[in-house]
């Protein structure tokens, strides 16, 4: 099954997102892609924290959701809106949520992230908790492609990344793909992006692909960028360093299955 990761650069204004994210939907499906995930905050990265609640959809309504069903609809693609800004119960928070989409254009999975990226290196300051209420469930999807198998898909939200614990429970249920939509800054995506990203696919056997904003904003911010695609014995089979693009490549049952058996960690877990 052919999958991409679609890099973005994302702006303060949704409208022009989107248009830019249907750019990119339009390009994957052009080159057979089956399975399209879009980044972290692809609707919008704002100057301001708060700049997300005027932006925040109840389940079922709003822009966003209905470009991600439309899109893959029309498309006939399997679509992961990673993420749009959710409505909770708190008025001066959302939820940082990851959607899914059938070719049909049906939701067919939720997830809220888990793990709040908090980070200050005295010149950057970051708090999503702020803003954000947490999650609190892991969530696996399953996907039947146009070849006929099944896959079972794990979501994950960029910070969740570095709690190794939330794929080892996507392992357990049976992931043969786990997805990291993300925003990585820059000072942090230097540092472990990949070897994080190389590291998840490694402990879990599953393929990994982790699509990401990636560049200099018109808010000032500049994120890390290298979308990516890795394959379960940690090798990086397609990334792009920075800049809008399609990052696309083949997930293999064979290879899989093959990495599985001539290692079996996954029957060897104890703890």
């Amino acid at each position: 099954m052919k999958v991409a990761a679609l890099q973005m650069v994302s702006c303060p204004r949704r409208d022009d997102n989107l248009t830019a994210a249907r750019m990119l939907l339009n390009e994957a499906a052009a080159c057979g892609v089956e399975l399209a995930v879009l980044p972290e905050y692809f609707g919008a990265v704002s100057p301001r924290d708060t700049d997300k609640l005027a932006l925040r959809e109840s389940l079922g309504d709003g822009v966003m959701q209905s470009f991600l069903s439309q899109s893959a609809r029309e498309l006939g693609l399997w679509i992961v809106g990673g993420t749009l800004p959710m409505a909770c119960d708190d008025p001066r928070k959302v939820r940082n949520t990851v959607l899914a989409y059938s070719p049909q254009g049906e939701c067919v999975a939720r997830y809220d992230k888990i793990h709040l990226f908090r980070f200050d290196n005295g010149q950057e300051h970051y708090d999503e908790g702020r803003t954000i209420e947490p999650g609190d469930t892991p969530v696996q999807f399953r996907l039947q492609s146009r070849g006929g198998r099944t896959w079972c898909v794990g979501l994950s939200v960029c910070y969740d990344l570095r709690f190794p614990e939330l794929y080892r429970q996507h392992a357990r249920a049976g992931a043969d793909l786990l997805l990291v939509p993300s925003a990585f800054t820059h000072t942090t995506g230097q540092a472990h992006w990949e070897v994080l990203l190389r590291a998840r696919a490694v402990e879990n056997q599953a393929y990994v692909l982790a699509p990401a904003q990636g560049g200099l904003h018109e808010t000032g911010r500049r994120t890390w960028g290298h979308s990516m695609l890795v394959d379960p014995w940690g090798e990086v089979l397609a990334v792009q360093a920075e800049g809008p693009g399609v990052v696309a490549g083949m997930l293999d049952a064979d290879r899989l299955q093959q990495v599985r058996l001539q290692l079996p960690a996954l029957e060897h877990r104890v703890l």
